[in-house]
């Protein structure tokens, strides 16, 4: 198995349609292949190891992608957004190897010892440097060869490499995606970043389905609504906060709904129900899809469908509207089960961890080797249950579990009821310390208009138990994500650390 089998598949059946960029004058997939042959030729032609990638959303991803693949190299995109010291630091760890940037990206990443830093231009403009790999097959077929390198968020410390093999990747690809599916007027527009495992399955999906690349290098809502309308998008994915603004900006708009978009997918971050309540409304006949996946697992592992979603809509049904929370059915292939501490499976509704297997699962990191047990089962550290129909529910981390006199309580189960006002626009629950208890819930809000604070902790307790009633409640203007639209918890645990009673504080 290697990455190059996807390209070099759509590149015989699909040779001239257009794979990156606009109709008029994007790349064809003849013209990817031919470029990531070059590249690989570029590639091993340095005394580099893997290719590093330091850049927004732009042609040279694919190129970069599948040119490493073809020169039996990892790829390896950093995250562009982080501090000088943060980005040289991972540059550092990922070298020896070739460097690809903007302007900016390679000149932060100038002088890194054992990187060979090139520009994105000169990377794509100038197409010499050793003779062009351009025949077929030239690339390993081994199937444990490592084919991606991402390094974790690193929220609980240093962020670590997340492994994956091309067994992994091409096994979620073949298992998930259509060759060929994709009409030729079919385009999706990639808005999440490259160094994501959602921007990496996005290239290989599109490619293997034959669904032509619209590259969105900065997120902004209003830039994504005319992007989608000018470029003829029928695809998309998202995090929820991207959904949240999309939804903003229509309704700034007048309201009216946007009907060209045949699928969206969404993912990586808790979706507010209210939210996607009102996208089913603005996207009619749009097909929705909530994808829950990890980067060790080559991103999808279970889906919410289309007709899930508009059942969820429409339906009288209590149980049916709730699986608009959940996180769907896992994909074929793919066993998901819901383990106590003791790693004895539970029984539906239960709450315990989310352990998932399957031949896309790699489980496995640079600095800590696989996490997979014997019977390759991985602990995601995410809880969760499985409701009687077979839908996963995903309650968040359980590093975000709220401790409070010795019940773990969901920061999620809170969150859910707070944004059932429609006054709240965003919530977070966390716990800070406190004597008595341990812990003590603090309710964080963005109001979508002025909401009395006493009036939450009571709504809490219309809903759950006492010991879930938030004993604080902040107002702010907006609540701290990374940019693929996770909620960042420490942020707010230190900013509101405060409001605890720890003797130690």
């Amino acid at each position: 198995m290697n990455l190059m089998m996807l390209l070099e598949m759509a590149a015989n059946g699909l040779e001239d349609r257009v794979a990156v960029g606009s109709v008029d004058g994007g790349l064809t997939y003849r013209q990817l292949f031919e470029q990531a042959g070059e590249a690989a030729a570029r590639f091993r032609a340095d005394p580099g190891t893997k290719v590093v990638l330091c850049d927004e959303s732009s042609p040279a991803v694919p190129v970069a992608l599948f040119g490493a693949a073809w020169a039996g190299m990892p790829y390896v995109p950093l995250n562009y957004r982080l501090p000088d010291d943060d980005l040289r630091s991972l540059a550092e760890r990922s070298a020896p190897g070739v460097a690809i940037g903007d302007d900016a990206g390679a000149v932060r990443l100038a002088g890194v010892d054992g990187l060979t830093a090139v520009t994105r231009d000169h990377f794509i403009g100038d197409r010499s440097g050793g003779a062009p790999a351009t025949e077929s097959g030239d690339w390993s077929m081994d199937a444990e060869d490592i084919a991606v390198l991402l390094f974790t968020s690193g929220t609980t410390g240093a962020p670590k490499s997340a492994v994956l093999r091309h067994k992994h990747l091409v096994s979620y690809i073949l298992g998930s995606v259509e060759f060929m599916g994709a009409g030729e007027d079919e385009a999706t527009i990639v808005s999440v970043p490259p160094y994501h495992v959602a921007g990496v399955s996005a290239m290989l999906s599109s490619v293997y389905a034959g669904r032509r690349i619209v590259q969105l290098p900065k997120f902004d809502a209003d830039t994504w609504i005319d992007t989608v309308e000018a470029e003829g998008v029928t695809h998309a994915m998202v995090v929820p906060t991207m959904l949240a603004r999309i939804v903003e900006a229509l309704d700034a708009r007048g309201g009216e709904p946007l009907l060209g978009v045949r699928a969206l997918s969404y993912g990586g971050g808790k979706m507010p129900e209210p939210v996607i309540r009102r996208a089913l409304d603005l996207f009619p006949i749009t097909n929705f899809v909530n994808a829950y996946g990890l980067t060790e697992t080559s991103s999808t592992i279970a889906l919410l469908g289309p007709d899930d979603h508009r059942v969820a809509q429409y339906s009288d049904d209590e149980g049916e509207r709730a699986r608009l929370k959940s996180a769907g059915r896992p994909l074929p292939g793919v066993e998901v089960s819901i383990r106590d501490d003791d790693f004895n499976e539970v029984a539906s509704g239960e709450v315990g961890e989310i352990f998932v297997r399957g031949e896309q699962v790699s489980g496995e990191y640079l600095e800590k080797g696989s996490l997979l047990n014997n019977d390759g089962w991985f602990p995601t550290r995410d809880g969760g249950f499985i409701d009687e129909g077979g839908y996963l529910f995903v309650q968040g981390r359980n590093d975000d579990v709220i401790i409070r006199g010795g019940e773990n309580l969901s920061p999620g189960e809170i969150e859910d009821v707070l944004l059932t006002d429609e006054r709240v626009k965003e919530a977070a629950a966390i716990g800070v310390p406190d004597t008595e208890w341990g812990e003590k819930v603090v309710a964080v809000i963005v109001p979508a208009a002025e909401c009395p604070g006493s009036e939450l902790p009571d709504l809490v307790r219309s809903r759950l138990r006492s010991s879930r009633v938030p004993a604080h409640v902040e107002f702010v203007d907006e609540l701290p994500y990374n940019d693929t639209g996770k909620l960042l918890r420490r942020v707010l645990r230190e900013n509101y650390a405060h409001l605890g009673d720890d003797p130690a504080d």
